[in-house]
């Protein structure tokens, strides 16, 4: 009898699904035209937040556009429905558990708030805008 070669085959690593999951919020978000999106990892700043997304829109339509397809396609990746505060016509939350938080927010009230800043020791994860280097080639 031969011993498997499977079962002695270092294990990979498997990758992490809420990886994944900001992947499918961040494009989501830049499907509806959401400016400068950003992913902060919160996980080695903060014992109660893991991960920050953060994204620009102009008020009324463009913020619950962004919000309805971010609800929308972060539901079919697997996360819950998330709760929503708000509504406001300068920023909107969306926390799916305490997971992710993503931030809906007017430049101004961007640039007022500066949550970049105030986590300014957290990590930033990098998702490249694939659609808008397509634009550009």
């Amino acid at each position: 009898m031969t011993k498997s070669t499977a079962s002695s085959a270092p294990k990979q690593p498997q990758p992490d699904p809420i990886l994944g999951q900001l992947a499918v919020i961040v494009a989501a978000a830049r499907e509806r035209r959401a400016e400068d999106v950003v992913v902060l990892d919160l996980t080695e700043v903060s014992s109660t937040l893991e991960y920050f997304v953060i994204c620009t829109a102009t008020a009324g339509l463009q913020l619950n556009a962004v919000r309805e397809n971010i609800r929308e396609k972060a539901m079919d990746a697997g996360l819950s429905r998330p709760t929503v505060e708000g509504p406001s016509e300068r920023w909107l939350l969306l926390a799916f558990g305490g997971s992710i938080v993503v931030h809906i927010m007017t430049k101004d009230a961007r640039e007022y708030y500066d949550l970049e800043g105030l986590w300014s020791d957290a990590k930033t994860l990098d998702y490249p805008d694939v659609a808008a280097e397509e634009r550009i080639s």
